[in-house]
């Protein structure tokens, strides 16, 4: 059989950035099903699991979606005083900090100052500096506008996770119905059903890890005196960012590092949040994931990167969630491709 011909390098370009463009506009459409892609995944194994209980799969689903969202609204609950009260307060307190800074740093400043002004002179500059005053209109019904739609995608969401749940298997057995000869039907059904296990498997270890990190977290910080309700707000906060390799945890570290200061002021007592959180980070991302996962789902930190770049600027902070998953999918895939290892080689 004659190879077939290669379309030239532009075209492949045009592609790709067609590819990229379409999946940035269509984020409103797509986004919802990644998301509840991943979420079917999360309780994917557990449904299983109620499967050998002898439960049928639409009251197992139900049942994973009804405690996963009452769990979630009752965490809400839960965070959102203290989150509120936070914000309200943390204004007034980085005004303070910033004031004892400046007071620290204000010789420096003066120096500075003084040998500006000697280097104007010197140059014959006299004139004062214009300054721009930028002014900004609230628009108070932007969040009545919003609220709707934010309602609509949450509840997009929720359906979407539990059909996924429920008719994921019949859907993907029909797909794999239209390919033409019954070898290339078996093969793809064996790939496709252990990449799903294994994936899976993967999303859902990693969700039991980054929440057992956000719930120590918690611990530690209302060891440290802080309130119960605001530890696990912060608890919380870790558990999200432990999903986003290296770019959530060095936002992590920021915040705390920022928390600790608006709680226990500009002292050593206000650097120790952070210095906990990266320490714990540290265990679980070189000792804890490692021993449960093991080398079969590495990842070049190189090409994690690239993807939390990529992935971030086309979906944002949801982007940044899906990043991990979808590459490891990716790498699934190739690594069980004929000819197509090389390629899944390049990401580990």
């Amino acid at each position: 059989a004659k190879p077939r011909p290669r379309g030239p390098a532009s075209l492949v370009v045009i592609a790709v950035l067609a590819v990229g463009y379409t999946l940035w506009a269509a984020q409103t459409v797509i986004l919802p099903i990644m998301l509840a892609a991943f979420f079917s995944m999360v309780g994917n194994p557990i449904i299983r699991l109620l499967r050998k209980l002898y439960l049928p799969r639409f009251i197992a689903a139900l049942l994973v979606i009804v405690i996963g969202l009452a769990s979630t609204i009752a965490l809400a609950v839960q965070l959102v005083g203290p989150a509120a009260a936070w914000f309200q307060q943390a204004p007034a307190q980085m005004r303070q900090i910033s004031r004892e800074v400046r007071d620290l740093t204000k010789p420096v400043q003066q120096a500075n100052q003084a040998a500006e002004n000697f280097a104007r002179a010197a140059g014959g500059e006299t004139g004062r500096q214009v300054q721009v005053v930028r002014t900004q209109l609230d628009d108070p019904y932007r969040a009545l506008v919003r609220a709707p739609k934010l309602a609509a995608s949450f509840l997009a969401v929720v359906l979407l996770t539990f059909f996924f749940m429920v008719y994921g298997e019949n859907l993907q057995r029909h797909a794999i119905a239209l390919l033409p000869s019954r070898a290339q039907q078996r093969f793809t059904t064996g790939i496709m059903l252990e990449i799903e296990r294994e994936v899976s498997r993967y999303v859902l270890t990693i969700s039991l890890i980054n929440t057992a990190v956000g719930m120590i977290y918690a611990g530690i910080l209302y060891a440290l005196g802080i309130p119960i309700q605001e530890a696990l707000l912060w608890g919380t906060v870790v558990a999200l960012l432990n999903f986003a390799p290296y770019v959530g945890p060095l936002i992590g570290v920021m915040l705390m590092l920022l928390m600790g200061f608006v709680t226990f002021g500009a002292t050593g007592e206000g650097v120790l949040p952070a210095a906990l959180y990266l320490l714990l980070h540290t265990i679980e991302g070189q000792v804890v994931t490692p021993i449960i996962l093991g080398r079969r789902m590495a990842i070049s930190p190189l090409m994690l990167i690239l993807a939390l770049m990529l992935f971030g600027w086309l979906w944002g902070m949801i982007g940044l969630l899906l990043a991990v998953p979808l590459l490891v999918c990716i790498k699934m895939i190739l690594s069980r491709l004929e000819g197509m290892q090389r390629w899944a080689r390049l990401l580990e």
